[in-house]
């Protein structure tokens, strides 16, 4: 989970900007009914932003690192439904469980996808990979509005 979680940073970041700076980010989910991967990735993403911003107020960035926001969430197949954001006992009957790391520009970062008996269609993980793009296309909006919300206070 910690490579997953900083592959999934790291791709946010221009390293270039803050040279010989380490970020060390923890991720605690403290209460989640599944997809703690997911909230952790998502949530971090906000503190990553928060920690560059403090960087950025101590003039220690060459230029402002963040090339995109990132979020995951979690998509599966439920007794023949697509759903988004499982919760646990969705994710425990699921046919299909998928993990969609993405940006809020559209770009896809890591997919994880995992057929929980028979294999599923090519048309299936397209459709839930549209469905958790959508979810992070959410998620990241939300992330843009708490922002916001920081700066205003």
């Amino acid at each position: 989970i910690q490579r997953l979680i900083g592959r999934t940073l790291r791709a946010a970041l221009d390293f270039r900007s803050f040279p010989d700076i380490t970020l060390a980010v923890d991720c605690d989910v403290l209460q989640a009914d599944g997809g703690t991967r997911c909230a952790s990735i998502t949530g971090a993403m906000v503190a990553l932003e928060d920690a560059l911003k403090k960087l950025d107020s101590e003039n220690q960035l060459v230029s402002w690192p963040l090339k995109d926001r990132v979020a995951a969430v979690s998509v599966g197949l439920v007794h023949d439904e697509e759903l988004l954001d499982l919760d646990y006992s969705e994710d425990f009957a699921a046919d299909v469980d998928m993990n969609v790391i993405g940006t809020a520009s559209g770009k896809i970062i890591e997919v994880q996808g995992t057929a929980e008996g028979e294999p599923f269609a090519r048309g299936s993980f397209n459709r839930l990979l549209d469905l958790g793009m959508k979810g992070v296309a959410e998620l990241t909006q939300m992330q843009e509005e708490i922002r916001k919300e920081t700066v205003q206070a």
